[in-house]
């Protein structure tokens, strides 16, 4: 039997594999295999999923929560950009 690819799956944005918040470790190396050769493709990519992630995740909420719009300018409140830059350096 074949073993699951470790791929996106929606609407819960977790890996199909492991369950985890996807990019997952496995998915995050593929990925950099993938773009090997092209950094901004890669960041290109992930910036759109990202983006993508946001409407569906944040979705049928009337408002923001608290947290989100209290943080400071620049601050990622709930280290979810992390999720989508881990591991990749963003200097050549």
């Amino acid at each position: 039997m074949r073993r699951p690819e470790h791929a996106l799956s929606r609407p819960t944005w977790r890996c199909r594999a492991c369950g985890i918040a996807w990019p997952c470790s496995p998915a995050k190396l593929r990925l950099l295999a993938v773009y090997r050769e092209d950094r901004d493709g890669l960041l290109s990519h992930l910036a759109a999923l990202m983006e993508e992630a946001a409407v569906e995740l944040f979705a049928g909420l009337s408002c923001l929560p608290g947290w989100l719009t209290a943080s400071p300018a620049g601050r990622d409140p709930r280290g979810k950009a992390g999720r989508w830059r881990g591991g990749i350096s963003l200097r050549p």
